[in-house]
């Protein structure tokens, strides 16, 4: 039986890497699934693909610093499939990166809305469709960048990363009375559109590869599993946690 059957997930950030790869898996585990991002035709690309493989999906485009989509998304949820059960709050940016001083405050705003804001508004209004459930599983997606392990150049994006760390925890204690679980995983380096982005080239790609105990980089449908595991019952006593998926490299030294 498809682990996922009869419940209903929001993913955002989903029209390519870590959310693409885990809206295709949680479609194949039985979820019906509301697609977001900005870009309408990737989504759209997407949904196709849910359903010629027989699953159940809707896009819904738009902005995730926007708090009225984040309704959105949980509106269509219930309008479409009936409810809400599992929310994948994955959308992200690398934001502004160099020395920290050279840093515009337009562009540390725009990070911080985009990758914490933007989770904060999801939960505001999940939580709430989730409790009419009876139960529900909340996920972000942080990272180990400014957790375990700090790089140069990356003050806003470790900051808003680091900060979906504190509302994980802070709701996994508020809601975990109410069978609302709160999780967050903390990929390591992975290869997806961001990744490449941040480190340029072959060359940077390999340098990070090799920072890795499993001295490799993740492929999106990896960290998807880790993604399912706590969207699923397989991880029903787990809350607040900050998942490590990181192929050790917060723990490597070699």
């Amino acid at each position: 039986m498809n682990i996922l059957a009869n419940k209903v997930a929001i993913v955002t950030g989903a029209s390519s890497g870590i959310g693409r790869a885990t809206a295709l898996l949680f479609a194949r585990e039985g979820a019906a699934v509301v697609v977001g991002a900005r870009r309408r035709h990737e989504l759209d690309e997407l949904v196709n693909e849910i359903e010629k493989k027989g699953g159940h999906a809707v896009s819904v485009a738009g902005d995730v610093r926007d708090e009225d989509y984040a309704f959105a998304l949980v509106k269509t949820s219930v309008e479409r499939f009936g409810g809400l059960d599992i929310a994948f709050n994955n959308a992200g940016t690398l934001g502004e990166m160099g020395p920290t001083p050279e840093i515009s405050g337009i562009g540390w705003r725009n990070t911080i809305d985009t990758n914490l804001t933007s989770a904060f508004y999801g939960a505001k209004h999940q939580i709430p469709a989730m409790l009419r459930r009876g139960c529900g599983s909340v996920i972000f997606t942080s990272t180990f960048v400014g957790h375990t392990v700090g790089f140069p150049g990356v003050a806003a994006y470790a900051a808003s990363k680091a900060g979906l760390i504190g509302l994980t925890q802070t709701l996994a204690a508020e809601f975990g009375p109410k069978a609302i679980r709160v999780n967050a995983i903390l990929p390591g380096g992975t290869d997806t559109p961001m990744g490449s982005e941040m480190n340029g080239s072959p060359e940077a790609m390999a340098q990070v590869a090799s920072l890795h105990a499993l001295k490799r980089i993740a492929q999106p449908e990896e960290l998807a599993q880790s993604v399912l595991y706590l969207a699923s019952n397989a991880s029903s006593f787990m809350t607040g946690a900050a998942l490590l998926v990181d192929g050790g490299v917060s723990i490597n030294r070699t």
